[in-house]
């Protein structure tokens, strides 16, 4: 049998080659494509990138959509949604798989914002966000709101002209902000968490004019519902018009219909609330009177049964009853004066008494003791001294020398004078000698001489 011999082509492709080729023709033929289908195996990456397929009863298509266009996404995007999708087919080199790179999509009969705005709206409503038991109560009177709005707008002008023509002694702080478009809802946020944290507020105003549903939707944004919410001051939202609801409207204490209706309801008018002040004070005069003249009544109908018939009798003997008690106490209170009077006396004359005791008692006590401090002084050993007399004493000065026994030849002796002293050195010690023979002999010797 004879073999065939392998005819080679004029041009061999590699598979990068084909694959090249295929994706130009194919994304050259469906340069921007929309494309229904329903949502199955979502992933969102942690990158951002979203990655699914749209499928219809027949075939499904993968599809991705990177982080710069999901960003843009207002719904929750899931699985289950029927979606219009818009973008570029795409061959997916390393897989050789074409897909759907989407750059917009939107679910199929329903706008994008009003899906997100219901999935929102229940995801609010599911948390308590709307529980209208957690709604706080506007004060009577406020004395100084707060309003969060654009400082150009109209939604501006009004509040403050109603608010002026109603209660003209109003503080009012304005926080500026943007109220659409990028960067509106972080403002508005910052708006309510400031003005929210002052202790001066009453209450708070948020709120603009009216536009389409794109144009208010910072006011839908969950980041500005969550402020609301967890603002300690009483919020009235005030978007939009009378037909426009936002989820702002929803988590708000009050839902105003416009901005100058917010403005309405903040304050009343000066004339209608005095008006109330009035009916309030009238109505509480009759309540008072019909009180009183329902009580006349029960006493006289009281008054007119037979329990009562003797009443006023027993009434006037209460009476006089008292009137003896009151007496009695009077004698009795005039009785203790008198005693107290006397007493007073009593201890005045004791008192005296007692004084002119004591003045006795220390004439005679000073009268001892002068006496004897003038024999204490007569004793004294420097009265004695005073007279000539002197005082031996030891070397040392420790001891005085009282006996003539005490004293040997050789010894040291201090003598003290009135006034100074000397030191000496016994020579000589008679025991035998006295004073008076000394006297008597120094006497005698004068007169033989």
């Amino acid at each position: 049998m004879k073999s065939e011999s392998l005819v080679l082509p004029d041009k061999v492709y590699t598979v990068s080659e084909i694959t090249s080729l295929i994706k130009l023709d194919l994304e050259t033929s469906f340069p921007l494509v929309w494309v229904t289908g329903e949502v199955s195996n979502f992933h969102a990456h942690s990158s951002g990138h979203w990655y699914f397929t749209l499928k219809d009863p027949s075939c499904q298509l993968q599809a991705v959509m990177w982080r710069s266009d999901s960003a843009r996404v207002k719904f929750d995007f899931k699985d289950g949604l029927q979606l219009i999708c818009r973008g570029r087919i795409n061959i997916y080199a390393q897989r050789s798989q074409y897909q759907l790179v989407v750059d917009l999509a939107e679910p199929k009969g329903k706008g994008a914002l009003q899906l997100a705005f219901e999935q929102l709206k229940e995801k609010l409503r599911a948390e308590g966000l709307f529980d209208p038991q957690r709604k706080k109560k506007l004060p009577l009177l406020p004395k100084k709101i707060g309003i969060v709005t654009s400082p150009r707008g109209a939604a501006l002008v009004d509040i403050l002209r109603t608010l002026e023509r109603r209660f003209a002694k109003l503080e009012i702080l304005i926080y500026p902000a943007l109220v659409q478009g990028e960067g509106a809802a972080d403002q508005i946020v910052a708006g309510i968490e400031y003005l929210g944290s002052r202790a001066d507020l009453d209450a708070i105003i948020i709120g603009r004019g009216g536009g389409s549903i794109e144009d208010l939707w910072a006011f839908n944004e969950e980041k500005v519902a969550r402020a609301i919410f967890l603002c300690p001051v009483p919020v009235i939202s005030a978007v939009g018009h009378e037909v426009d609801f936002t989820i702002a409207d929803f988590v708000a204490d009050i839902r105003a219909s416009t901005p100058t209706a917010a403005a309405e309801m903040v304050v009343e008018k000066e004339e209608a609330f005095t008006e109330r002040i009035d009916n309030l004070e009238r109505r509480a005069l009759q309540s008072i009177k019909f009180a009183i003249q329902g009580h006349k009544q029960g006493v006289i109908a009281l008054s007119q049964h037979r329990i009562f018939q003797n009443f006023r009798v027993r009434l006037m003997n209460r009476a006089q009853y008292i009137d003896d008690l009151e007496s009695r106490a009077w004698e009795v209170v005039r009785g203790e004066q008198k005693k107290i009077a006397e007493a007073r006396a009593r201890t005045i004359l004791l008192r005296e008494k007692a004084a002119s005791l004591v003045r006795h008692l220390l004439r005679d006590r000073l009268a001892a003791w002068e006496r004897l401090s003038a024999s204490l002084h007569g004793q004294s050993p420097l009265n004695i001294l005073k007279k000539g007399y002197t005082l031996c004493w030891t070397g040392d000065g420790r001891r005085a020398v009282t006996a003539i026994e005490d004293v040997r030849a050789n010894d040291e002796m201090l003598v003290s004078f009135y006034k100074g002293e000397f030191r000496c050195r016994v020579e000589d010690v008679d025991p035998e000698t006295r004073i008076e023979s000394r006297a008597v002999k120094e006497k005698v010797g004068g007169g033989s001489s």
